[in-house]
C-alpha cells in the first residue's frame, strides 16, 4: 500500500523545530537568497561609480537591512507584517529605475524616492482587505506561475557561472551546478527528518567546498573585508526630485503585485491553503515600511524574495521562527562584514543548480493555486491571455523598447501586464460566478435522454 503525500506543513508556522534543526534550516534560507541580495548594490555601485570603500557599505547595510526587514514580516509590529517565513531582501524591480536616477541625481535620489514608495505599498496595502475579491486563486494563481516561469531563466544563467561570465556554460560550471542539483534531489528523497528539510543548504555546501579546488572560490573580498562595522545612517542623505518620486512610486505597485502572488504561494505550497486578509495586508505594508526604513541606512529597496519562498514550499517547513533565525543570521553577517564575505563569495553555478529547483518550485505553487477549482473555457482564455502576453513581453524585451522607461520597466518583467490582464478579464469576462461551460475535460455534457 502506497502512503499518499499530503500538503500539510512539516512545521506549522508558528510552531518551533528544535534548534538543532532550526539552525540549520534558518542557514538553508541565508545561502538561498544572499547572493541575489548583495549583486545588486554590487551592480548599481558600478554604475554610479562609488569607490570600493562605498561599495563595500551598500553590501553591508544590504545584509543587515534584509535581515531587520525579514523579522518585521515574521514577528511583525501591529498591522505590520505577514507573520509568514517571507525572506525580505533587496529588490531587483527597482534596480531599472534606480541606475538612471543615481546616475542623473545621485543615490540619494534612489534613497528619496525609495521612501515615497515605501509610502505607496503601505497605502496598498491598508486598501488590500477591499481589493482582496480582484485576487481570487485564479488570478494569484497567473502571478505565482509568470513570477516562477520569469526567473528560471536566472536560475539558469546562475548555473552557467553568472550572464556576464567570460566562461559562461563552461565545463566547471555545469558540473557544479548539476552536482548541486544532484545532492539536493538524493538529500531530499534519501534523508531523513532535518537532512531532508536541509537538502538545499547540504547541496551548497557541498558545492561550496568541490568548487575551492576548481579554483572557483575568490578569497581576495573575504581577505580584505573587516571583522567588524557598524553603519552609519544617511550615508549617501537623501533628496527628492520629481522623477525619482514618479518612478520609484510607479515601480513600488509592482513590487506589490509581486509580493501578493510570494504571499500566495508560500501559503499555498507551505501549507496548502489561501492567504488570508491580514497576511495579505500586513506582508504588503511590511514592504513599505522596510523599503522606507531601508533608505535610512542606504539601502536598496527590499522585497519579499520568490527563491526563499521556493524553498519553503520545496521542503515544507512552514515556521516563521526559522525564517527569523536567518534573519538574525543577516543581521550579524551586516555587522561582521569577514562573515557576509564568505558567503558572498559562493559561486554562481553552486547557487544556480539550487536556484533551478527554488524558482521551479515558485511556478509549481502557481499550478496548484489554478488546480484550486476545476478551471472552465473562460478560466483557460484568462489563463491563456495573462500569461500568453506577460511571458510573451518578458521574453522578446525589444517588443516594448519604444515604451516611456517608466512604463518600459513594469512591461519587461511579463509579472505586471500579466497580473493586470488577469483581474481585468476575471472581472469582464462573462461567466465569472456560475462558469461559462462545463468543467475542464468535459466541455460537452452528455445527453442525459437515451
Amino acid at each position: 500500500m502506497t502512503r499518499e503525500r499530503t500538503t500539510e506543513a512539516l512545521y506549522d508556522v508558528d510552531e518551533l523545530p528544535p534548534l538543532r534543526k532550526a539552525i540549520p534550516l534558518g542557514v538553508q534560507h541565508v545561502l538561498v537568497m544572499v547572493a541575489s541580495n548583495v549583486t545588486i548594490p554590487i551592480i548599481i555601485a558600478g554604475a554610479v561609480g562609488v569607490t570600493t570603500g562605498e561599495t563595500a557599505f551598500l553590501v553591508q547595510v544590504a545584509l543587515l537591512v534584509a535581515g531587520l526587514t525579514t523579522l518585521l514580516q515574521t514577528v511583525g509590529i501591529g498591522p505590520v507584517g505577514a507573520r509568514l517565513p517571507i525572506v525580505q531582501g533587496t529588490s531587483f524591480g527597482f534596480l531599472v529605475v534606480a541606475i538612471p536616477l543615481a546616475q542623473e541625481y545621485g543615490l540619494a535620489a534612489v534613497f528619496g524616492g525609495a521612501i515615497f514608495a515605501g509610502a505607496v505599498q503601505v497605502a496598498l496595502g491598508l486598501s488590500l482587505r477591499w481589493l482582496k475579491r480582484l485576487f481570487p486563486p485564479l488570478v494569484s494563481g497567473i502571478v505565482v506561475l509568470v513570477i516562477g516561469i520569469g526567473l528560471l531563466p536566472t536560475g539558469v544563467n546562475l548555473a552557467g557561472g553568472g550572464a556576464d561570465a567570460d566562461d559562461f556554460g563552461s565545463p566547471t560550471h555545469l558540473f557544479l551546478a548539476g552536482l548541486v542539483l544532484v545532492i539536493i534531489l538524493l538529500a531530499y528523497s534519501l534523508g531523513r527528518g532535518v537532512f531532508s528539510a536541509a537538502s538545499v543548504l547540504i547541496g551548497l555546501v557541498v558545492g561550496y567546498l568541490v568548487a575551492i579546488p576548481f579554483g572557483q572560490v575568490d578569497t581576495t573580498e573575504i581577505a580584505d573585508a573587516d571583522w567588524f562595522a557598524v553603519p552609519t545612517p544617511l550615508e549617501f542623505g537623501l533628496s527628492f526630485p520629481a522623477s525619482a518620486l514618479i518612478g520609484m512610486g510607479v515601480m513600488a505597485i509592482a513590487t506589490s503585485v509581486e509580493t501578493i502572488g510570494d504571499l500566495a504561494a508560500v501559503t499555498k505550497g507551505g501549507a496548502g491553503r489561501e492567504a488570508t486578509d491580514r497576511e495579505l495586508s500586513g506582508g504588503v505594508m511590511a514592504d513599505g515600511v522596510g523599503t522606507a526604513f531601508a533608505s535610512l541606512f542606504s539601502a536598496l529597496p527590499n522585497t519579499s524574495f520568490s527563491q526563499n519562498v521556493g524553498l519553503v514550499a520545496f521542503t515544507g517547513v512552514m515556521s516563521r521562527h526559522v525564517v527569523s533565525i536567518g534573519a538574525g543570521l543577516l543581521i550579524l553577517a551586516g555587522l561582521f562584514p569577514k562573515l557576509a564575505a564568505v558567503i558572498a563569495a559562493m559561486p554562481s553555478a553552486v547557487l544556480g543548480g539550487a536556484a533551478i529547483v527554488m524558482f521551479a518550485m515558485v511556478a509549481a505553487a502557481g499550478v496548484r493555486l489554478l488546480a484550486e477549482a476545476p478551471l472552465d473555457r473562460r478560466d483557460l482564455l484568462v489563463i491563456a491571455v495573462s500569461v500568453g502576453v506577460g511571458q510573451g513581453m518578458a521574453a522578446v524585451p525589444e517588443l516594448v523598447a519604444i515604451a516611456p522607461e517608466e512604463v518600459r520597466v513594469l512591461l519587461e518583467t511579463g509579472i505586471v501586464p500579466a497580473g493586470l490582464l488577469a483581474v481585468v478579464l476575471n472581472v469582464v469576462l462573462p461567466g465569472r460566478e456560475r462558469g461559462s461551460d462545463s468543467q475542464l475535460g468535459d466541455a460537452e455534457a452528455p445527453d442525459p435522454t437515451p
